[in-house]
């Protein structure tokens, strides 16, 4: 009896532990530019948001797609803001996620930043032009 309840709360251990080492470590992290196109909150029981991003290296060049997952709603509410603008995502890498409860994607989305230029080649950018409402005085 006391065997069985060993092997059962080091196996319970074991699990816990990996799961707390896949979601901690990261395997890679970077940045991807573009524009988000797409961005919805998905899942039965697990629920994250989900989104796309097309990404376009030159001029006239046809769109990759870059797919991500977000599990912050801050983000998620940060990224909607800047739908349809260019921006750069900062995201994570994980490896090893068991089931797709955790996000359909391996690449978590932790950040997300407007794009002021929009590159054309080296050392040529195109200004992005700012919105014409009024900037609040500062305090």
């Amino acid at each position: 009896m006391r065997i069985g309840a060993a092997i059962f709360v080091s196996l319970a251990l074991l699990i816990a532990g990996y799961f707390w080492f896949v979601l901690t470590w990261t395997y890679s992290e970077g940045e991807s530019a573009g524009w988000v196109q797409q961005l919805s909150n998905k899942g039965w029981l697990c629920k994250t948001w989900e989104g796309e991003m097309a990404m376009v290296s030159l001029p006239g060049a046809r769109a990759e797609k870059f797919r991500f997952t977000i599990w912050d709603d801050s983000v998620a509410e940060q990224v909607n803001k800047v739908m349809g603008k260019r921006v750069t995502l900062h995201y994570e890498q994980k490896v090893g996620l068991p089931t797709s409860c955790f996000g359909e994607t391996r690449y978590f989305v932790t950040k997300v930043t407007a794009v002021e230029e929009i590159p054309l080649a080296p050392g040529v950018v195109v200004p992005v032009p700012k919105s014409s409402a009024p900037e609040p005085a500062p305090k």
